[in-house]
């Protein structure tokens, strides 16, 4: 049994240490930890002014820089579209900035927008799966087959019908009158508008030479249905991924542009699938004046022939190639 005695000498080896301490910090350490802690506290207020001002440089240089990007971006883009229309089709949620940021590039081009729409809810919505389905085997008889001739065929399914009807009322043209649009192409508009899957931002005035899809990078399906077995976010990727490759297919020239990459958005769907990389540009970054400036060198590049993947992320390139009478003359 531990007696009083241990405690005692437990208590007295307590006070000990106490005092032993208390003496120390107040006679010979003292100097020598103040000191400590002064040094401390001015190398790191040294550290952080220092800090400062380089994010201060640097905000700076980055001001420089846009500027400059800014004034050589209309040089840069300046005459690359000139003589051609393009339609510009929002998949999903695009901001008023952006939106704005990139149709003043396209301008700044040369190039003439001729349509501005935006694809309902319902295009990707899981739930209007089955409207979708019967709309798309009503439109199957009333698509031109000129037009639609090695891309839609007797097995084609639902996304790739409604891509081609929209790329069909979007480019096709009367056979008589070059800027006309053939009569297929607005009955395929009217139908689209009539059931809910299209709204016109601007009516088309004539048809487009090239399509671009724009996106602002929420491309999911926000509507989800509990009684889909299949994932209802898929469903809506695969119908604007079907968009893009039949539009590009159609057309000849489709490319497709958002925010910065994320897993699952359009344009990383676009670039994980060799078949659609093949034929579909892509632009990422369009929320910053670098990736809007892209665009239309996009366009023309693949207008050209040159199909590629724009953006700063790996595998992606920075610049397209300088297009020059319809030619891709070597990367910038």
């Amino acid at each position: 049994m531990i007696d009083f005695r241990y405690h005692l000498v437990s208590l007295i080896s307590v006070f000990l240490a106490l005092a032993v301490g208390i003496i120390l910090g107040a006679g010979p350490l003292q100097g020598t930890l103040g000191d400590q802690l002064t040094e401390q506290v001015d190398t790191l207020r040294t550290e952080r002014n220092e800090l400062r001002d380089e994010l201060v440089q640097a905000q700076a240089t980055s001001q420089d820089q846009r500027r400059f990007i800014e004034s050589a971006g209309d040089q840069l883009v300046a005459g690359s579209l000139a003589g051609l229309n393009v339609a510009v089709v929002e998949v999903d949620e695009v901001s008023d900035a952006s939106r704005k940021a990139v149709l003043d590039e396209l301008e700044a081009a040369d190039g003439t927008v001729v349509a501005q729409e935006r694809l309902a809810a319902s295009w990707t919505s899981a739930d209007e799966l089955t409207m979708r389905e019967t709309v798309a085997d009503g439109l199957r008889e009333k698509l031109p087959t000129d037009a639609v001739e090695g891309v839609i065929d007797d097995e084609s399914g639902t996304a790739d019908l409604l891509a081609a009807s929209l790329t069909v009322a979007l480019t096709d043209t009367a056979p008589a009158e070059p800027g006309s649009f053939s009569d297929a192409a607005l009955e395929q508009q009217h139908l689209l508008e009539q059931v809910g899957l299209v709204e016109q931002i601007a009516e088309p005035s004539s048809p487009a030479d090239a399509i671009l899809l724009l996106s602002g990078g929420d491309t999911g399906d926000g509507d989800q249905s509990e009684t889909q077995d299949a994932d209802p976010e898929q469903i809506g990727m695969n119908a604007l991924a079907a968009l893009a490759g039949t539009s590009a297919e159609i057309a000849g020239t489709s490319v497709v542009a958002g925010p910065t990459t994320q897993d699952g958005d359009l344009v990383a769907t676009v670039r994980a699938d060799d078949e659609l990389a093949d034929k579909v540009s892509t632009v990422s970054g369009v929320e910053q004046t670098t990736g809007q400036i892209v665009v239309p060198l996009a366009i023309a590049a693949q207008e050209a022939g040159a199909v590629d993947q724009y953006g700063f992320e790996d595998g992606a390139s920075v610049l397209p190639p300088v297009v020059e009478h319809g030619e891709p003359q070597g990367n910038g």
